[in-house]
């Protein structure tokens, strides 16, 4: 069976063809630019050169006709014809309460994920426009909506719930969602394997470590807490993002400066974070190049890692223990500094890592614990596509 993974954005798209005999990806690419006369469309086989196209890309259904294009070019295609595509898995940012787990698009879903466009307004509407060029374009193919949120629909109330009056839960969900709830499931469910132990006796805490970035309390399979909350917004200090911060600065501030809602949404969401403390960027490479002779360089990764230690030390109280740390995603699985400050600050949990295997570059999952450390710790490398697939897989076969 082949499934189609696609992930659009509000000018965008990425892509991934999956043979799920064996879960090879068979072409991937990206759309970029939509919108505008110069778009971009990178499409790359397996096992194939990789070719780029500059055109004139108005709209995702024009985007997603293009690509389907090259999937069945006879010199840079993989398949004979787009029917050989026997379902598409979409990403989509949030599912509010309404879906704790990947489902099958219908008419009813897709209300339901306009009914979010509120919670997700950078997100869910491209989402939707995703699924509907698909049906466009593929219309007798199934689409299942794959939901970052999902993973987290079973955080407990006294998890989810803010200390607010709870009419503002009852009249507009407002409320901690959690996100990359695709990737933690994923790296919780291969680090069980990798272990031979069943993930219904484990207590995980997941790093997704990227430019944004979360940290996730799983308990026997299930996610019991998550740093993110309503919005990606809460939670560990990211590349441009703030995290935590007392709700009363955002007052203040725009008092003192005389800001604009929307310039204080654009300060803590695209100028804060990494690239705000550090005024160098928001690339965690670029910290830890600059960190010897920019005070300010040093300081951000000191922030950076002092949040992700203090939620990790949060977590192990919340599942009154911890068997296995993972560290996944861009930063988590590419920074050995980054990991080795962290787990050398968790002495109390009995935690000890292999320098020489933590400061070795590789692209599987891969143990950097001793043998006598009382915590596994695990560098996984996240595929959330694949997780899609595997989703999507599941919820057709389940629907026939």
């Amino acid at each position: 069976m082949k499934i189609f993974v696609l992930n659009c954005g509000s000018s965008s798209l990425k892509y991934q063809l999956f043979d799920m005999q064996d879960e090879s990806v068979i072409a991937s690419g990206k759309v970029e630019r939509i919108g505008m006369e110069d778009a971009i469309l990178t499409h790359e086989p397996t096992d194939k050169e990789e070719v780029k196209l500059v055109t004139e890309i108005l709209d995702h259904t024009t985007a997603i006709e293009k690509v389907f294009d090259f999937l069945v070019d006879p010199k840079h295609g993989v398949i004979k014809n787009v029917t050989e595509i026997e379902a598409v898995g979409h990403r989509v940012v949030h599912g509010g309460e309404v879906f704790s787990d990947s489902v099958k698009v219908d008419g009813q879903v897709k209300a339901a994920i306009k009914g979010t466009f509120d919670l997700a307004p950078l997100h869910n509407p491209a989402n939707l426009v995703g699924i509907e060029a698909v049906e466009t374009v593929l219309p007798n193919v199934p689409n299942v909506a794959v939901f970052d949120t999902a993973f987290h629909q079973t955080m407990p109330q006294n998890a989810f719930m803010y200390a607010l009056p709870r009419i503002l839960y009852k009249k507009h969900k407002i409320r901690r969602y959690g996100f990359h709830g695709t990737s933690h499931k994923y790296v919780s469910m291969k680090a069980a394997e990798f272990l031979n132990k069943p993930l219904e006796q484990l207590k995980i805490v997941s790093c997704h470590i990227g430019n944004g970035a979360s940290v996730t309390a799983v308990n026997k399979g299930q996610s019991i807490d998550t740093s993110m909350g309503m919005t990606p917004l809460e939670g560990l200090m990211m590349g441009t993002r703030s995290g935590d911060i007392d709700p009363a600065i955002i007052p203040f501030v725009m008092d003192k400066e005389d800001l604009t809602l929307n310039e204080v949404n654009s300060m803590l969401n695209k100028h804060s974070g990494l690239i705000g403390v550090s005024g160098i960027g928001s690339d965690m490479r670029d910290i830890e190049e600059n960190m010897e002779k920019n005070e300010y360089a040093k300081l951000a990764f000191d922030m950076y890692e002092y949040r992700i230690r203090k939620y990790i030390g949060a977590y192990a109280a919340a599942m009154d223990g911890i068997d296995v740390l993972i560290f996944t995603a861009g930063v988590g699985e590419n920074s050995n500094l980054l990991r080795k400050a962290i787990t050398d600050h968790l002495s109390y949990l009995g935690v000890k890592i292999d320098d020489e295997i933590n400061n070795t570059r590789s692209k599987q999952i891969r143990r950097i614990s001793t043998p006598e450390s009382k915590v596994e710790v695990l560098v996984v490398p996240t595929n959330e596509e694949l997780m899609i697939a595997r989703d999507t897989l599941r919820i057709v076969k389940s629907s026939k």
